[in-house]
């Protein structure tokens, strides 16, 4: 009995250092929800510059002033646009919540009409003031709200990436599937596919820089192409100031019609 004791600890022993030598991989779900937990701070605000370019290389540029706060259970987003004259005023909130298959709240604030309007779930598809985010890419998609796929290790630019396709579990979603391009020791989607609902490439996301501020990696510039309209939108974020304490009342809808 000794020996046989003996011997079932020595595979005991095996299995637990071949664990610490050749450790299981990461799910593409596993994955996926780093991305999602990836650290940004209690409260961001910055500077945003929205450009849109069309398929004749005209472009309109429209600045934005933009703040975000965590909640802990949600998160709260509102953006204000300064210029140019014809969306000045115009004002965007979002909610996203944690708890799973709660969807995020939006609204948009028009000066024009002084009516802030609420976005339907039937809404969201629809593009974000001329760009090529949809509101519901603006939101924060949950990653239990997708299957995830782990394709392939890859090298994006200088990052070793996770290539990772995600595809809905909801039947009448926008997009048919995703592809994304995970920097392994960042957690950021350095590039992101998006195909239609014919499984045809719709648009491509491209993170162009991320900065360290206050310990946090923040993406101040991105550029989302749309293949099929040969449209663009670049973004890009200045003077991040991470925690410096937002208050409650910055994100409500009276805010939204009073402004800045």
């Amino acid at each position: 009995m000794k020996t046989l004791r003996l011997i079932t600890f020595l595979v005991a022993l095996l299995v637990l250092n071949s664990n610490e030598f050749y450790p299981q991989k990461l799910t593409g779900l596993q994955i996926m929800e780093k991305v999602y937990d990836r650290p940004e701070g209690n409260d961001m605000t910055s500077n945003l510059t929205m450009t849109l370019k069309n398929d004749s290389g005209d472009e309109r540029v429209r600045k934005i002033k933009q703040f975000t706060r965590d909640f802990g259970t949600m998160e709260k987003k509102i953006m204000f646009f300064i210029s140019p004259a014809d969306v000045k005023n115009t004002s965007f909130m979002n909610w996203s919540y944690s708890r799973q298959g709660q969807d995020d709240d939006q609204w948009i604030y028009l000066p024009a009409l002084k009516k802030t309007k609420r976005i339907s779930s039937e809404s969201k598809s629809d593009y974000f003031m001329g760009s090529d985010f949809t509101y519901d890419d603006l939101g924060d998609r949950q990653p239990n709200e997708d299957s995830h796929k782990l394709l392939k290790e890859e090298k994006y630019n200088s990052d070793d990436c996770y290539v990772i396709e995600s595809k809905p579990e909801q039947l009448d979603y926008m997009y048919s599937r995703t592809v994304s391009w995970v920097a392994k020791d960042k957690w950021i989607v350095l590039k992101k596919e998006f195909y239609d609902e014919d499984g045809d490439l719709l648009k491509t996301l491209t993170v162009k820089k991320f900065e360290n501020i206050s310990g946090i990696l923040v993406v101040t510039h991105t550029e989302m192409k749309n293949v099929q309209k040969n449209h663009q939108t670049i973004m890009d974020l200045k003077n991040v100031n991470i925690n410096s304490g937002i208050e409650d009342s910055k994100f409500t809808e009276r805010i939204m019609t009073r402004g800045l």
